[in-house]
């Protein structure tokens, strides 16, 4: 498959970068935020895609190397896993997509420059582990893709996802379900964005709390300005207005700030030798909750940092990040 590949019989054309997708097709509130410009199905598990990654992009901007940050990767694998199941798979607009696993790799020497405009990717997905419910609905499905530019692979990705209708979400929920706005933060010491690979202090999401006694963070209170201590770190954005992390309401932490939140954790845990991932795998066991806070568990070695969240005395969730140059002793 690649851009030349036009499609069903109903949609006889090539892809296009032309405009965005419809954003409410990839739950975003922003326009902005839209990265699919464009999604053909090939067959009946097969699709192809295009994005584009805006060298402006205020999130994650381009570093040194004037590449693009790898999870981007992950945030247009999101989008296409609510597209194609809302376009082409027959689910009703209103479901609850809950993403159980994903992870990616990509090739450091293959990755795309970022130019004056925006990068044209090009996404070959495949559908797998197709489910439904007893009522026929679909309930869930495993995406796998390779992202090219250029004509040459430079990453893949994949996971899996459930979804739910409004009244199974209520019902796991509870009192938690509903657009909640993510509570504002307080009293964290935030370590400094260069520390982290981020550009600006309202893209920190993680924090440390200095009082002993503060709800998640285990006691201790031996985080410092100058020193930081890597088993007192929270996850906690510093701006729960984000225009990326926080697009729209939500009820619980997206998967996103919590892939963000482990990739800073380990940046800071490593002094910066461990800050940009070339691969990542995160499996969700239940929901993070915004309070308490949940602490990040993670352990650097050699090329990859182990990571877990711990909240309520349980692990919502866990993975692993891995890095092209091992961590130096």
């Amino acid at each position: 498959m690649d851009a030349r590949i036009r499609g069903t019989v109903e949609e006889p054309r090539d892809l296009s970068w032309s405009r965005t997708v419809p954003r409410e097709l990839v739950h975003r509130a922003s326009v902005a935020e839209v990265l699919l410009t464009d999604v053909l199905r090939v067959d009946a598990t097969r699709f192809v895609a295009a994005a584009c990654w805006s060298r402006s992009h205020p999130t994650f901007p381009v570093d040194g190397h004037a590449v693009h940050h790898p999870l981007m990767v992950v945030e247009t694998l999101r989008q296409l896993g609510i597209f194609i199941p809302l376009r082409y798979l027959g689910v009703p607009v209103d479901t609850r997509m809950l993403i159980t696993d994903v992870f990616f790799t990509t090739e450091p020497g293959a990755q795309p420059q970022a130019s004056h405009g925006a990068t044209q990717v090009t996404c070959r997905v495949r559908v797998t582990g197709l489910r439904t419910g007893s009522d026929g609905a679909t309930a869930g499905l495993r995406l796998h893709a390779e992202f090219l530019a250029g004509g040459k692979v430079f990453a893949r990705a994949g996971g899996g996802a459930r979804f739910l209708s409004p009244e199974r979400y209520a019902a796991l929920r509870g009192p938690r379900a509903g657009t909640c706005q993510p509570p504002a933060s307080a009293g964290l010491l935030r370590p400094d964005p260069a520390r982290l690979g981020v550009a600006h202090a309202r893209d920190v999401v993680i924090g440390c709390a200095d009082d002993p006694g503060h709800a998640g963070s285990g006691g201790g209170g031996r985080c410092r300005r100058d020193r930081w201590d890597p088993k007192e770190v929270l996850v906690d954005a510093a701006d729960p207005w984000h225009p990326f992390f926080f697009d729209h309401a939500t009820d619980h932490v997206p998967g996103m700030v919590l892939l963000e939140a482990a990739r800073q954790a380990a940046a800071l845990a490593s002094d910066g030798a461990l800050s940009r991932p070339t691969g990542v795998r995160l499996t969700a066991l239940r929901f993070t909750e915004f309070s308490p806070p949940a602490r990040i568990v993670c352990v650097p070695h050699h090329r990859t940092c182990v990571f877990r969240f711990q909240q309520d005395r349980e692990c919502p969730a866990f993975g692993v990040l891995h890095y092209q140059s091992p961590l130096r002793a």
